[in-house]
């Protein structure tokens, strides 16, 4: 069973390639959807957390407030805010992924934006990177999350830049003004497939096999 990450900006089109790889019978494991059910069922996590932002982080039914929980972390203790979740994180999806194993699924997607930055991508056999334009990025989080402008550059501008993302990745997936939702995800099911094809180890590609999958078609 192959695992997959896919990592990148938000607003980049992680979706469509995600979609995809459901289609292809893949289980798919938003590390989003891990951490927030772990701030409101895991007491050793909420502890760990209270104890290092304060208790006004918890609200009155024993949860954590996620506001609050930002407010407090956002912008210089994001670091330290990963040191406390990553490791629940991983235990998490690491049962996850021995379930799909035990069901005989062709392949485990990983969707974290912190997949390197977690140790997440180190358990991968292959790290695939949706990469899209700034202003790309900024117009689709303005449409999806119903955002302004202004808050939705400050989002993207948080973010890594490409540079860390096309340095840790195996293969890109560029998502260009030029593309249709279409012509993406058949890019993305392209190399995809050609992924759950392979035999044996995902090694690092060279970078004229990575770039082959920028912008093909």
């Amino acid at each position: 069973m192959k695992v997959i990450g896919i990592t990148g900006p938000t607003g980049a089109g992680k979706t469509t390639a995600l979609n995809a790889l459901r289609e292809l019978g893949a289980e798919v494991i938003d590390a989003d959807e891990v951490y927030h059910r772990l701030l409101e069922t895991d007491e050793g996590l909420k502890k760990a957390l209270k104890a290092a932002f304060g208790e006004q982080i918890g609200d009155k039914m024993g949860r954590i407030d996620r506001k609050a929980l930002s407010e407090a972390v956002y912008p210089g203790s994001l670091e330290e805010l990963g040191a406390i979740t990553h490791p629940a994180v991983l235990a998490a999806i690491g049962a996850r992924v021995e379930k799909a194993q035990r069901e005989g699924r062709p392949a485990v997607v990983i969707d974290a934006i912190a997949l390197i930055e977690s140790g997440l991508g180190e358990k991968c056999d292959a790290v695939v990177t949706v990469l899209a334009p700034l202003e790309v990025r900024v117009a689709r989080i303005m449409a999806r999350d119903g955002i302004d402008e202004s808050y939705a550059r400050r989002r993207a501008m948080a973010q890594k830049d490409d540079g860390f993302f096309r340095a840790h990745a195996h293969y890109v997936l560029e998502n260009t003004e030029g593309d249709t939702p279409e012509s993406f995800r058949e890019r993305a099911k392209a190399l995809l497939e050609t992924l759950l094809e392979e035999s044996g180890d995902i090694t690092r590609t060279d970078e004229a096999h990575k770039e082959y999958y920028l912008n093909k078609g």
